[in-house]
């Protein structure tokens, strides 16, 4: 298991204010002899129908040298997690929760906005300050 992200509690502050019921912290993916950690696994009741909706949230602050070398990382752990999930959980939808405005700057460089794009890759914006969600960027 990793260290948390600097940026963990005031993300798992933000899904919870956002309504969401946090299960799992950190969420434990096993996948035929492998296993992985995502920091944050939730649920939300959806409307009438009282469908469950679960997420599972890589939080990343994007705060290393450089944001490239961060973004290797996220990518690479998101590509894993989504391999996984999509095996032993296909209704969970998988996030990775950023800052705002801090990394937010980082993601409008069009690279990464490629990368974003061609990895499918879905987005939450919090504000670690107010805890508080600020956007959600599904694929």
């Amino acid at each position: 298991m990793t260290a948390k992200d600097k940026i963990h509690d005031a993300v798992r502050n933000a899904l919870v204010k956002d309504g969401w019921i946090i299960t799992h912290d950190p969420l434990t993916i096993r996948y035929k002899g492998a296993r992985v950690f995502v920091d944050l696994g939730a649920e939300q009741i959806i409307g009438a129908e009282r469908k469950d909706e679960k997420i599972a949230v890589k939080i990343k602050s994007f705060v290393g040298p450089s944001v490239m070398q961060d973004l290797e990382g996220a990518v690479g752990q998101y590509v894993i997690y989504l391999s996984f999930l999509e095996q032993v959980e296909p209704e969970r939808k998988l996030y990775i929760a950023i800052s705002h405005p801090l990394s937010i700057s980082a993601f409008q460089n069009e690279a990464v906005q490629m990368l974003v794009r061609r990895n499918h890759i879905a987005l939450v914006v919090v504000d670690v300050v107010s805890e508080e969600v600020v956007q959600w960027m599904p694929i």
